[in-house]
């Protein structure tokens, strides 16, 4: 296949991608559609993901809904896009090298023989045959410039959670990495905890409406649903241009790169701090509560961090931190306590998830069995939630979630 090379925003490797092997090409594309689940035309939805993954000065200003009707920048992709619109448009007739293989692409069958398409998949899926339906390439610039204003550009367009690439060797050249499989929960999934749920709601709502929100720690017993909260509120509002980053232990000491490296984007980032606490002798505490405080270099209102802990105080208290105390016989807390406690403080929000009591932990069970049909009495179901809980750890909202999960596993053997 021929087509122009001379992009001027888009660039691509026309000559390694479109005029090279096709029996290479083809391959490529094959392991793209296995890696997205895709099928149909393919050759189309790469096309697409091309698109949809280009950061450029075009798609940037779509993004941050800059672009002026007038714009160079308009006619320049306008030149580009209309070459993606020719080879969009290709035919069978238009692969003429090895006839054999690359028609194929045209009419992919997956392989699996089930729906095993990703969110991305879906994505890509739906903007393909908008831009496939476009009849000139005014039409087709319009869907496009649409798609990055809604979702925008890159990865952030295409997938709503990510975590720091820890294996780069360069510390300066951080990357973030898609979480491409997170898993699809709402706050509705989570049984009780009405109270919390609404605050971190409302906060959350009111952080992607582009209004004044606060930093969320959110603390109690372990197996409670504090993870599994923040990871619902990323669907239900990553249409909205909410997007997580889940910043492990080792990666902490990076937040003043991911905050570089995110801060010229038009999306509401969460940093989600998960399983917070700090040792006696950790002193890293000391940077997340100046960026807690919004030091200078890196405020942003664009940028909220919420964290989870078994902890409520976060850092590790010894009996030797009170021997400092101002006075003897006063009951001031010594200025090292005073340190160690300031840091839960510095989060504007502090929510509190308790381990359920044996009415809420029976509640949880039977409202969870009733979702994945088990078919047991109230009877027999108590006292399975009764026996499990004595050997799995006591009352939470994990245990119930694995007693289900066991019992779907013998009713279908």
């Amino acid at each position: 296949m021929k087509t122009k090379k001379n992009n001027f925003l888009f660039y691509t490797d026309w000559d390694g991608c479109v005029t090279g092997s096709a029996a290479g090409l083809a391959g490529k594309l094959a392991a793209f559609a296995t890696e997205f689940g895709l099928s149909g035309n393919v050759w189309q939805h790469w096309l697409t993901y091309t698109l949809m993954m280009h950061d450029n000065a075009f798609t940037l200003a779509c993004e941050r809904r800059e672009l002026q009707p007038d714009a160079t920048l308009l006619k320049l992709a306008g030149h580009d896009l209309a070459i993606f619109m020719e080879l969009f448009r290709a035919g069978r007739e238009d692969f003429d090298e090895d006839e054999n293989l690359l028609p194929l692409m045209l009419d992919y069958k997956e392989p699996f023989g089930g729906d095993c398409i990703t969110a991305a998949g879906k994505r890509i899926c739906e903007l393909s045959g908008q831009l496939a339906s476009a009849e000139s390439v005014d039409e087709f610039t319009r869907v496009l410039t649409g798609y990055y204003s809604r979702y925008g550009a890159g990865i952030y367009g295409l997938y709503n959670a990510f975590r720091v690439d820890s294996g780069s060797p360069n510390e300066a050249d951080l990357r973030l990495v898609p979480v491409a499989d997170s898993t699809d929960v709402t706050l509705d999934d989570l049984v009780g905890y009405e109270s919390q749920k609404k605050t971190l709601r409302e906060n959350t709502e009111a952080f992607v409406s582009g209004h004044y929100a606060n930093n969320v720690l959110l603390y109690g017993d372990s197996g409670t649903g504090k993870s599994t909260s923040v990871h619902a509120l990323m669907h239900e509002y990553s249409g909205r241009g909410l997007r997580l980053i889940d910043v492990t232990k080792p990666d902490r000491g990076k937040i003043p790169q991911i905050l570089s490296a995110i801060k010229k984007r038009n999306y509401r980032f969460i940093l989600f701090l998960d399983d917070l606490s700090f040792e006696e002798d950790e002193s890293d505490y000391k940077e997340l509560k100046a960026m807690l405080e919004g030091a200078l270099e890196t405020k942003s209102d664009r940028v909220l961090i919420y964290a989870t802990s078994n902890r409520r105080h976060l850092i590790r208290e010894t009996w030797k931190d009170r021997n400092d105390m101002e006075y003897n016989e006063d009951v001031h807390r010594s200025d090292t306590m005073e340190e160690k406690l300031s840091l839960a403080s510095r989060f504007g929000i502090n929510i509190y998830y308790p381990k359920p009591d044996p009415k809420e932990y029976l509640e949880i069970v039977r409202t969870l069995a009733a979702r994945q049909g088990i078919e047991l009495s109230g009877k027999d179901l108590e006292d399975a939630a009764r026996k499990w809980e004595l050997r799995h750890g006591g009352m939470s909202g994990r245990t119930a979630n694995q007693l289900i999960t066991w019992l779907e596993g013998t009713e279908n053997n």
